[in-house]
């Protein structure tokens, strides 16, 4: 009863964090659409109130007119909208899941022991979780000084991207070598998360405040606060399309497990990125199709690089192919404890990913899957029921 309620739980805050995300990269991504397609009002009387900008717009058989004003409008509205809570429930029920799945058992899920840095294969699991807290915040820390100190006035920012850039190849690399590689793809996603939700946090709505604050007292709103809630807010843009790739990849060992994969990881952050940088530049009237075309040949270059090389069989080359009842004792060893339709394993109330290897028709039907997370020595995860080499080798030489 105890593994349905935390799979239950897990369900449900899954739900939670996909809705969240949802609403939050959706309405992100809407008002970089609005702010990059403002044209000049037409009319004077717009022109004279300080509008800087309008957008006209048809949807679901309506017609909309938003405008944008340089500085703020005579009077403010009691009604007026704020977009934060969906950046926070996007977060904290992503972290929550994160607690709930990998630091809940940290041995198992966080701890690298192929790590070539040896104190990292050898962290106990209450280090691996600190390690990655410390990680978390660590990232965002760094982020922010980054910000501040490079362009602190947003004269900058071209020099600063390139920067960021910079930090989230360092981010990539440090991860793979300091955690398993399902949680050191979700790790970098979360450093990049936590600084899109940081920014809203301690940048954009502080700054927002502050201008509402400012013009309610009839004073001239600071307009560093909108130049640094837009930096921000540009930055968070980016980061969109490449946080949702990375969260997304614990379903695919061949990235997480290669040898390279933090090469991987940089490749489809940057193409994500000129990808939504397509669209940013479409929407203020200009199409550059460099951009696609710039992330689709990255996105092809991981393609290559992620591919299967043929692999020389250890020894002579002569060893003969295992039994049946060779392999199916290995299987039952390593794998059935957590992948049966009743599995041994605590913490499972059924088996992962719906794969269960109770008969040998199973284990048969899952024969090529089975060979390439063996081989990779991504199962057992963390190794933990002790699969030695020579029975990986006996997995790679099955034919039948």
């Amino acid at each position: 009863m105890q593994a349905y309620l935390l799979e239950f739980v897990n369900f449900m805050l899954r739900w939670l964090h996909v809705i969240a995300a949802i609403a939050w990269i959706g309405e992100s991504i809407y008002f970089v659409m609005l702010d990059n397609s403002l044209r000049k009002p037409k009319a004077a009387e717009d022109r004279d109130k300080g509008v800087f900008g309008e957008m006209w717009a048809v949807h679901g058989g309506g017609f909309y007119h938003n405008q944008k004003y340089a500085t703020a409008p005579a009077k403010l509205p009691d009604d007026l909208h704020w977009s934060f809570w969906k950046s926070y429930t996007t977060w904290l029920s992503g972290f929550a899941l994160f607690v709930l799945l990998y630091m809940t058992n940290p041995g198992f899920y966080l701890v690298n022991p192929h790590s070539s840095w040896e104190w990292a294969a050898n962290m106990s699991g209450w280090q691996a979780n600190i390690l990655a807290l410390v990680f978390l915040l660590a990232g965002w820390v760094v982020y922010n000084e980054m910000c501040k100190r490079i362009s602190p006035n947003m004269e900058r920012d071209g020099i600063l991207s390139l920067a960021v850039a910079v930090l989230m190849v360092v981010v990539a690399y440090l991860s793979v070598q300091m955690f398993s590689g399902r949680a050191a793809f979700l790790l970098t996603g979360a450093v990049m998360a936590t600084a899109m939700s940081a920014n809203v946090f301690f940048w954009i709505i502080p700054g927002q405040r502050r201008m509402v604050k400012a013009m309610q007292a009839g004073e001239t709103p600071n307009p560093l606060d909108g130049k640094r809630g837009k930096q921000r807010s540009v930055h968070n843009t980016y980061f969109t399309l490449p946080v949702v790739l990375l969260m997304i990849s614990n379903h695919y060992s061949f990235v997480y497990n290669h040898e390279y994969a933090w090469v991987l990881m940089s490749l489809f952050i940057f193409a994500g990125a000129l990808i939504r940088q397509f669209f940013v530049v479409m929407h203020a009237g200009k199409i550059q199709p460099a951009y696609p075309v710039a992330g689709a040949a990255l996105i092809l270059v991981a393609f290559w690089l992620a591919m299967p090389r043929a692999q020389v069989p250890a020894g002579d080359g002569t060893a003969e192919a295992p039994s049946q009842d060779e392999v199916q004792a290995v299987m039952d060893q390593h794998c059935v404890v957590c992948h049966s339709r009743e599995p041994t394993q605590p913490g499972f109330s059924s088996p992962p990913a719906g794969v269960a290897y109770d008969s040998w028709d199973e284990i048969l039907g899952q024969k090529s899957q089975v060979q390439q997370v063996v081989a990779s020595k991504y199962m057992p995860l963390g190794n933990m029921t002790g699969m030695t080499d020579e029975e990986r080798e006996l997995i790679s030489h099955w034919s039948e």
